[in-house]
């Protein structure tokens, strides 16, 4: 039988980890983590990573393996949970479970991703420096100058998107848009998709009441110890930047988690357009825990 892989998605939130704990012992199979954030170790508690209890319940693989500065992408885990399938296929039935809302990462691994340079750190350094020195409008002229047609094809308020363009023109001497080829990689495996929502109500009373157990549970003390490391592009994440912006004296504790709130809300819509618009994904309830199960089993049939 072709091996299958499961992947269990949707937005940040919405209850992907209890219901990922639950179907992964059923199917008696570990969780492969795509989550962009959750590889780096020391930042718990602002990306919700699972707790030494939870992973007591179920192992859980491609979390906290990673330094703040260490350089990831969605190439890098793709190439981890590549390595990782044959021997989960092997001592588990021909079954792995993926869970994570980061949406290149699952189409990584389902699809494939062209490979992109590793940024070496003269690099990252370099474009760091020039953002913070002359501003994004300087960096977006020069993305402009060594990629016109990547330029015209993104959001140019997404800095984060800008930096990583130029540094990858840079580090491959070329432009970026030569390097995306957008094609499709044969797996050897099935892959079944599962999307888990929630009325929108009720998703965004989940982010708010999470973004205050997060301030109640210690996330301020944390980003005080990554307040060093604010440069990186892990630290490059709501939750943290807004805390910055605190620890600045720009704002009060009250806006940075108001900020913090409608920030992660912002991010679950692109979340939930990304998935939705693939329309390969068999959408359940987050509590729908036996629908989730049966679908499951019907697929192993």
């Amino acid at each position: 039988m072709t091996p299958l892989v499961i992947v269990l998605a949707g937005p940040t939130a919405v209850g992907k980890t209890e219901l990922a704990l639950s179907l992964a012992e059923t199917l008696r199979v570990p969780i492969i983590s795509a989550d962009s954030r959750q590889v780096y170790a020391g930042l718990e508690i602002g990306t919700a990573a699972p707790t030494p209890e939870q992973r007591s319940r179920v192992q859980h693989l491609l979390v906290g393996h990673k330094q703040p500065a260490d350089y990831y992408s969605a190439y890098e885990f793709e190439q981890e949970a590549m390595s990782l399938l044959p021997q989960l296929f092997e001592n588990h039935g021909g079954i792995a479970l993926v869970v994570g809302g980061s949406m290149m990462y699952i189409d990584a691994l389902c699809n494939g991703i062209d490979e992109i340079p590793t940024i070496s750190p003269a690099v990252r350094e370099a474009v760091w420096n020039d953002l913070q020195t002359n501003g994004l409008e300087h960096l977006q002229r020069r993305l402009a100058e060594l990629d016109p047609d990547y330029h015209a094809q993104i959001d140019l308020r997404n800095a984060k998107r800008v930096v990583h363009a130029v540094e990858i023109c840079l580090e491959a001497g070329r432009p970026y848009s030569q390097l995306r080829t957008g094609a499709t990689r044969q797996r050897p495996f099935r892959v079944v998709r599962i999307g888990l929502d929630r009325p929108r109500p009720e998703l965004f009373q989940r982010i708010s009441d999470r973004v205050d157990q997060m301030l109640d549970g210690g996330l301020i003390d944390e980003a005080r110890r990554l307040l060093p490391l604010r440069h990186l592009n892990s630290l490059n994440t709501v939750g943290y930047k807004e805390l910055f912006q605190f620890f600045d004296g720009q704002i009060d504790l009250d806006e940075a988690s108001r900020l913090i709130k409608r920030n992660t809300r912002r991010y679950a819509k692109r979340q939930l357009t990304w998935f939705k618009i693939r329309n390969n994904y068999t959408w359940f309830h987050a509590d729908d825990i036996d629908g989730v199960k049966h679908f499951c089993e019907t697929t192993l049939k």
